[in-house]
């Protein structure tokens, strides 16, 4: 059971808090993880969104829960935790005193389900109606700027109010349950502790791909491009835990420290060699889930655009456990499948004895699979039962949890709610991670600048643009596509 808490959900009636926010709350309900007095405060900004809100939430816990998940006992009990309030961010007159004056002395976290530009206003609200106690905290939602300088800004401003300890960064990939049992798998296993390094590793693959296009996110989309939206955190993010050295401890602190290490080892990228680690793409018309859809140009309508939608890096880790060892990131929109994964190939083994039929198994693979299904494959050679010779196939460990653990639900944002609740900063991320984040990324989008880099077209529905291939194959590598029965999109 958590500690009594007051959460003020800004933009109460925005798809984030609608579809992510309020079901993982919901969850976290059922499950008795949430104390008796608990209190929720969506921000409306209208009398109508005011009056409609219950609807609205019901509506919402309806269409997001999974089957079977919602029942009427539930929601007439999680509804009492619910206050929408009536409040303007920009209008220092609308409703933040009625705010101050209803909220209690238990620990306040204000979420930020709102744009990054009203940061700093949120903030400077909250201080000047001194609604921010000793026990508050606050969540902010990426993106956390648009490049270095703009990054450094918000913090700074958020700082005025907040210290460090009470910013939460949030990046819900790292609630995902596979995510937390990579450290795991990593560091209580020595099985992989001896073996995650450079001696044992040929390659490491990240990739998070999307079947959708811009999903009424044109604006923003188009000003950020697929490396800002997703590479800049997600996947850098999901690189520093592969990478990392092990912490020595649990603790927020200690983690962050390891990561930091990493993003500071990452070989630059700039305009002398933007083309030679780097893929750009951007999709056009064609049949993905199998419908028709519009390219992205007649989706963004407009004539020209040089916003990638797709992008595939080639980097390396400069320290002593990877020197060597490439990093192929990569990230699209309307790809063939949607899916996240991490994928470690090992190196063939030193001696093959089975000559003969080396080419029928390829060398170890673990694949731990993020999104839609969250499990953990191993993929190794094994003989072919049955046969008086001996014939090699590939056999697959498969550890999915989920299938033993009855009516669980995995929801990344309703641990990561939980954790700062409960003042975990674990899985969240430090100011000096975003910082040195963007401090490799602006190098790269400089650099496409100054060489006139273009992006490729790619057919929606495809895996990406024919160079995204040729990036690996020039390695003598591939990618690992995950296969059509992996995926319940």
């Amino acid at each position: 059971m958590s500690e009594a808490t007051d959460l003020v959900i800004f933009g109460g009636t925005g798809d984030l808090a609608l579809r992510k926010l309020l079901p993982a709350l919901y969850r976290a309900f059922v499950e008795k993880n949430l104390a008796d007095n608990t209190r929720i405060f969506p921000s409306c900004r209208s009398e109508k969104q005011l009056n409609d809100y219950m609807a609205t939430c019901e509506g919402a816990l309806k269409k997001h829960l999974n089957e079977g998940e919602y029942s009427e006992e539930n929601w007439a009990s999680f509804r009492q935790l619910i206050n929408p309030t009536l409040l303007d961010i920009s209008d220092a007159n609308s409703g933040w005193s009625d705010l101050r004056n209803t909220l209690s002395d238990a620990q306040r976290i204000f979420y930020m389900a709102i744009a990054p530009a009203f940061f700093a206003k949120c903030c400077e609200q909250l201080s000047h109606h001194e609604i921010i106690n000793e026990n508050s905290r606050v969540v902010l939602e990426k993106p956390i700027g648009y490049d270095r300088d703009s990054a450094e800004k918000i913090n700074s401003q958020v700082a005025n109010y907040f210290e460090e300890s009470q910013v939460f960064r949030i990046d819900h990939y790292l609630g995902k349950e596979t995510v937390q049992n990579l450290m795991v798998l990593r560091f209580s296993n020595l099985l992989f502790e001896n073996m995650w390094d450079r001696k044992s590793i040929d390659h490491i693959q990240i990739s998070i791909s999307e079947t959708v296009g811009l999903e009424g996110r044109a604006g923003f989309y188009d000003d950020a491009g697929a490396l800002r939206d997703m590479v800049q955190n997600h996947l850098l993010q999901l690189l520093c835990l592969v990478a990392m050295e092990p912490p020595n401890e649990l603790g927020s602190q200690s983690i962050r420290t390891e990561k930091v290490k990493v993003l500071k080892a990452l070989q630059k990228i700039d305009k002398d060699n933007v083309r030679e680690h780097t893929i750009r793409g951007q999709y056009v018309t064609g049949e993905s889930q199998q419908q028709l859809v519009p390219g992205y140009l007649e989706e963004l309508g407009k004539a020209e655009s040089f916003c990638e939608t797709f992008v595939a890096i080639r980097t390396f880790v400069d320290n002593w456990r990877w020197s060597g060892v490439p990093f192929y990131l990569r990230t699209g929109k309307r790809l063939k499948q949607r899916s996240a994964e991490i994928v470690v190939q090992f190196k063939p083994v030193s001696h093959p004895i089975y000559k003969n039929q080396s080419s029928l198994v390829e060398p170890n693979k673990l694949t731990i699979k993020l999104q839609p299904d969250e499990k953990i494959q191993l993929e190794l050679a094994s003989k072919q039962l049955g046969q008086t010779e001996t014939k090699l196939q590939p056999a697959v460990l498969d550890l999915n949890l989920t299938q033993d653990c009855e009516n669980f639900y995995s929801d990344a944002y309703k641990r990561l709610l939980l954790d700062v609740i409960a003042n975990d900063a674990s899985l969240f991320i430090h100011r000096d991670e975003i910082d040195n984040a963007w401090a490799w990324i602006d190098p790269i989008i400089q650099g496409w600048a100054e060489t006139d880099y273009q992006p490729e077209l790619y057919r929606s529905g495809s895996w990406g643009p024919h160079t995204a291939d040729q990036l690996l194959q020039k390695d003598g590598r591939h990618w690992h596509n995950p296969s059509q029965g992996d995926v319940n999109d």
